[in-house]
């Protein structure tokens, strides 16, 4: 194997694993934060708060809007694993990108 194929092959690497971060990331921030799932725990905490609110069952109302910003912070995270995955992919693509510029 020469200098010349090392490089190719590991700009190639470079690309597809850039690739695939990329589509993971992108993976994540579609089916993740907008999941069924989660729009139906809001929703349900907050009918819930309003039923503490209008029987005036303070505890109530504390865990759900607890609830609530636990899935806030639940939806910001896996926002930035998103992000993060695409950040790196897209790295990874600038790194492939600039090695086979020093090849050709």
């Amino acid at each position: 194997m020469t200098i010349h194929e090392i490089f190719t092959t590991m700009a190639v690497s470079l690309f597809l694993m850039g690739i695939i971060s990329v589509g993971a990331g992108v993976f994540i921030l579609i089916t993740k934060t907008a999941g069924d799932d989660i729009r139906e725990i809001t929703q349900q905490t907050t009918k819930l708060a309003q039923k503490g609110i209008t029987d005036d069952i303070a505890g109530l109302v504390g865990n759900a809007s607890a609830l609530i910003d636990a899935l806030n912070n639940l939806i910001r995270t896996t926002t930035g694993i998103g992000i993060f995955l695409i950040m790196i992919g897209i790295v990874l693509l600038l790194g492939a990108y600039y090695m086979i510029r020093q090849i050709l």
